[in-house]
């Protein structure tokens, strides 16, 4: 077997945390997704790393072999990959979770000009572990909902919030509750929904908001792999669908949520790769961006308009006349 640097990484995580949970939280991974790479990773060794149990994790007699020096591994690796990235920023790979518009390459690119710009769309789990490892620059990622509760001291990555996203309502047009103001729990108690499937990175913060917006978590007509394949659903079999505004199509009512759970949107970098300099006019502009593309939603922008308390990372652009406004589909 070739061990590998992600490989190393994520024994060293769990071993850290003490647990899987906390590890995965770490990593942004979900617990099922890192328990199943774990185990992946265990038959490749031959036997258990880790004795599992409701208080945590400790050493087997294998992993107490094996684990210091993969520990040791990542911290290396992680040394030499941050020393090489330092050096080498004429080419920034950028990733972009579940779609990226060609005109956010155009937008990072005009605020760099010396540099070649490469995107990419990714899952966030790729994607966190492609900048660790340097394959890629920077990425646009999703934070976990209970981000607050992880260390992110003890990661190689360092990141910046862009915006904080409301989760909303998406319904067919002509929807009865389609024109109306926020909803609450007595209007879409008797919806029927479409849900994420288990492992797509939306899944925890649908659960998230339903724990705040209805009793229990109601059963789905169906389970889809990203938004665009839920806004279908929402247009051709007229179910609800909840979803953050900037996943929404133009085909479909979004409608605020009483008291809506919030997404954060992360710009994700290797710790010592990017100058301050730089980082500084990445955030800026990716923020520029997200608010020229949230003008082509016009509720949601009026809504950020009027709630400009809740859009602080963001504030400054509410009142400028936009730039090279982005296509919305």
């Amino acid at each position: 077997m070739r061990v590998e640097l992600r490989h190393a990484r994520l024994v060293a995580a769990i071993a850290s945390a003490g647990s899987i949970s906390s590890a995965a939280t770490q990593l942004n991974l979900p617990q099922p997704a890192l328990s199943s790479q774990l185990r992946r990773l265990e038959r490749e060794f031959g036997g258990e790393l880790f004795v599992r149990s409701h208080h945590g994790v400790v050493p087997t007699p294998l992993g107490e072999r094996l684990i210091p020096m993969l520990v040791d591994l990542a911290r290396r690796g992680d040394a030499v990959i941050a020393e090489v990235a330092a050096q080498s920023t004429e080419v920034l790979r950028v990733g972009n979770v579940e779609w990226t518009p060609p005109t956010l390459k155009d937008a990072i690119a005009a605020c760099l000009p010396s540099a070649e710009v490469q995107t990419e769309t990714v899952d966030p789990v790729d994607a966190m572990s492609a900048v660790a490892e340097g394959l890629l620059t920077l990425a646009l990622v999703p934070g976990p909902p209970d981000r607050q509760s992880a260390d992110f001291r003890k990661l190689p990555l360092s990141t910046a919030v862009v915006v904080r996203e409301p989760v909303w309502l998406a319904l067919p047009l002509g929807h009865p509750l389609s024109a109306g103001g926020p909803v609450g729990a007595a209007e879409v108690r008797c919806l029927d929904w479409v849900r994420y499937a288990r492992g797509h990175w939306f899944h925890d913060h649908e659960d998230a908001a339903f724990a705040d917006l209805v009793e229990g978590r109601p059963a789905p007509a169906h389970r889809v792999r990203g938004h665009h394949e839920a806004m279908s659903w929402v247009r051709e079999a007229g179910v609800a669908a909840l979803t953050v505004p900037t996943g929404a199509t133009k085909d479909v009512s979004l409608v605020p949520v009483t008291g809506a759970h919030v997404c954060e949107l992360l710009l994700v970098w290797r710790t010592g790769s990017l100058s301050r300099s730089t980082v500084a006019t990445l955030v800026e502009n990716v923020r520029r961006y997200y608010c020229d593309y949230a003008r082509t939603i016009p509720r949601f922008w009026s809504w950020m308009v009027a709630h400009s308390e809740d859009f602080r990372e963001v504030e400054r652009h509410l009142t400028k006349p936009p730039q090279n406004v982005p296509g919305s589909d």
